[in-house]
C-alpha cells in the first residue's frame, strides 16, 4: 500500500513538472482524478475558473519576473458573493493558469475589494530595495459595520507589498492611505507610473465619476481632478476604471483611453463597460466625447482592466465573463464564473471616429486542433448544415462580404443559439433565449440582445466565434464589433445552420472550425 502511494505522488509531482510542455504539443501522461476535477456541467475549458466557489471582478493584473499575475475578487466559502478576499493565479503564457493559494485576507480595516497592482520598480514606497523592487498592491477596503451603520466613508484605500513575486503579501502598517471624506461607492484603484511628471497616477471611482490622484511614493496621495459628471452613461454607479494610452494604428497619434464598468446601465441590460478617448497631461483627463462608447455590446463583460508592465507593450485586458442581474443565479455548483478570454486592445481611426479594438491574443492558436474546412455559395433563402462533434469547445471564423444571414447553432435538446446578421437595421442580434437552462433568473433569458454593426468595411469581414462549456465570444471584424454571452445548453451543440436571408447569393468563405484543447 505505501509503495503504491509513493508511486502516485511521484506521478503527481512529475506531472506538476511538466504542465508547462502542453504548449510545446508534447503528449503527457495524464492523471485522470486531476483533470477530472475541471469537467463538472458547464466548467469552461479554455477561460480562467477559480477551482471552486465565487469569483468576480479581475483585479491586480501584473506582469512581473516572467509571471502573469491574475488576482480576483473571491470568496472561498459559497458560491455566491461573501467576503471579499484577493483570489490568486498565475500564467508564463496567458493561455496555461495555475492556481494559487489566497493571497489578501480581510482584515480590522474591512473586506478586500477590487483595486490593481504594480512594480515599483524605483523602490519610491521603500517597501523593499532598488535590487529586489516590490510588487505593491493598491485595493478598496469596505467596512460592513460602517456600510450597516449608515455611514458614508465605509470605503477607503490601502496597500499591501510582496517582495517574492506575489507569493506572500504584506499589509501596510499605516494602512488606510486614501481617505474617505463621505462618498457612498469609492473604490477600485487603478494605478500607473507616469514617465511625463515622475509621478503614480491613480484613478477611481466616485460614485457615478472618476477621481484622479498622483502619489511620489504610492503611500501618500494628493486629489487632481475628477472626470465624467456630465458625460457617457449614468445608468448605475460606475466601477473598475482603468486610463492608458495607445497610439493610433492608421497615424500613430497618441490618445488616452480611460475604461470605466457601469452596473446597471448596459445597453443590453444589467452590467457593462463604456470608454472615452481623450488627453491626460499628468492632471486632468479630457475627452470631446459626450455619448459612451462600448468595449463589449453582450452582457457578459464587466468589470475588466489591463495588465501593468507588459514586456511586449501590449495592452492586454480581461474582464469578469458575468452580469450582476444574474450572476448569483447561473447554474453552476462548485464554482462560479470565469474570465474572458485575454485580449490585446488597440486603438483605430474609422470613418473619423475613434474606435477601441479588441481582439483574443495570439497565444489562443497553439490550443487549436483543425477539423474542418470548407466555402459555402448559399442562393436566397437556402440553408446549409455543418455537423461538428461539440461546438460547446471550439472555434467557428470564417470571410463573408454578406450582411444578411444568421448562424443557428443548435442540440439534441432542440435547444438554439442564434446570431442573425440584420443588414436592413445594420445589426447583429443574439438570441439565447432557447439557448438552453434560462429559467434560473428572468433577465437572462427574457430578450433578444443587439449590436450596432454600423462603420463595417463594405467589403469581406472576418467573423470569429469562440464558444466554451458555458459561454460564447464573437468578434466581427478583428474587435472592431464584440459580443460576450453565457449560455447552458443541457446538451453541446454539434449542428451549425447557415440560412441566407436575403434575395441575392451568400458567399461564406475560408470557414474553419477548430476544436479548441482545454487548459487544465
Amino acid at each position: 500500500m505505501k509503495n503504491k502511494l509513493l508511486i502516485g505522488l511521484c506521478l503527481i509531482c512529475w506531472l506538476h513538472s511538466c504542465r508547462d510542455k502542453k504548449s510545446e504539443n508534447i503528449e503527457i501522461p495524464v492523471d485522470r482524478t486531476l483533470v477530472e476535477t475541471y469537467k463538472e456541467r458547464y466548467r469552461p475549458q479554455y477561460h480562467f475558473t477559480p477551482e471552486k466557489m465565487w469569483m468576480n471582478d479581475p483585479n491586480g493584473l501584473v506582469y512581473h519576473q516572467g509571471i502573469y499575475h491574475l488576482f480576483y475578487q473571491y470568496y472561498p466559502d459559497d458560491i455566491v458573493w461573501g467576503p471579499m478576499h484577493w483570489g490568486h493565479a498565475i500564467s508564463k503564457d496567458m493561455v496555461h493558469w495555475e492556481q494559487k493559494p489566497i493571497a489578501l485576507y480581510p482584515d480590522e480595516h474591512g473586506l478586500i475589494f477590487s483595486g490593481s497592482a504594480v512594480v515599483d520598480l524605483n523602490n519610491t514606497s521603500g517597501l523593499g530595495s532598488k535590487e529586489n523592487p516590490p510588487l505593491v498592491a493598491i485595493y478598496t477596503y469596505h467596512d460592513m459595520k460602517g456600510e450597516k451603520e449608515g455611514t458614508l466613508d465605509f470605503q477607503t484605500q490601502g496597500i499591501a507589498y510582496s517582495l517574492d513575486n506575489g507569493e506572500s503579501w504584506v499589509k501596510y502598517d499605516k494602512n488606510p492611505v486614501i481617505l474617505n471624506e463621505g462618498i457612498k461607492d469609492f473604490r477600485d484603484p487603478k494605478v500607473f507610473w507616469h514617465e511625463e511628471t515622475e509621478h503614480w497616477i491613480l484613478v477611481l471611482v466616485a460614485g457615478d465619476y472618476a477621481q484622479i490622484y498622483n502619489s511620489k511614493n504610492l503611500k501618500e496621495w494628493t486629489l487632481l481632478s475628477d472626470f465624467g459628471k456630465e458625460v457617457g452613461a449614468h445608468g448605475g454607479v460606475w466601477e473598475c476604471p482603468d486610463l492608458f494610452p495607445l497610439k493610433i494604428a492608421e497615424t500613430g497619434e497618441e490618445k488616452w483611453v480611460m475604461i470605466i464598468s457601469i452596473n446597471p446601465g448596459a445597453p443590453n441590460g444589467g452590467s457593462g463597460t463604456q470608454y472615452f478617448i481623450g488627453d491626460f497631461d499628468g492632471t486632468n483627463f479630457t475627452s470631446d466625447q459626450k455619448a459612451p462608447k462600448w468595449l463589449d455590446w453582450g452582457t457578459d463583460n464587466y468589470a475588466g482592466v489591463t495588465y501593468n508592465n507588459v514586456p511586449s507593450g501590449e495592452r492586454i485586458f480581461i474582464g469578469w465573463m458575468s452580469n450582476w442581474d444574474y450572476a448569483r443565479n447561473t447554474p453552476t455548483e462548485k464554482w462560479r464564473s470565469a474570465m474572458t478570454l485575454p485580449r490585446n486592445l488597440s486603438l483605430s481611426k474609422i470613418n473619423g471616429e475613434y474606435t477601441l479594438i479588441n481582439y483574443p491574443l495570439e497565444g489562443l492558436a497553439s490550443l487549436k486542433q483543425s477539423r474542418i474546412k470548407k466555402e459555402l455559395n448559399l442562393a436566397p433563402q437556402e440553408k446549409e448544415v455543418i455537423n461538428f462533434d461539440n461546438y460547446n469547445q471550439a472555434e467557428v471564423r470564417f470571410q463573408t462580404s454578406g450582411r444578411y444571414f444568421d448562424l443557428t447553432f443548435s442540440n439534441a435538446s432542440e435547444e438554439q443559439l442564434v446570431f442573425l446578421f440584420d443588414q436592413e437595421n445594420e445589426e447583429l442580434i443574439l438570441d439565447r433565449t432557447s439557448s438552453g437552462q434560462t429559467s434560473f433568473k428572468e433577465t437572462f433569458g427574457d430578450k433578444l440582445h443587439k449590436m450596432p454593426l454600423e462603420n463595417l468595411p463594405s467589403g469581406n469581414i472576418e467573423v470569429r466565434i469562440l464558444m466554451d462549456w458555458s459561454s460564447v465570444e464573437i468578434f466581427i471584424n478583428k474587435g472592431q464589433k464584440v459580443m460576450t454571452s453565457q449560455i447552458f445548453p443541457k446538451d453541446p451543440y454539434n449542428v451549425l445552420t447557415f440560412t441566407n436571408l436575403g434575395a441575392e447569393g451568400l458567399s461564406i468563405m475560408d470557414i474553419e472550425i477548430s476544436k479548441i484543447e482545454a487548459i487544465w
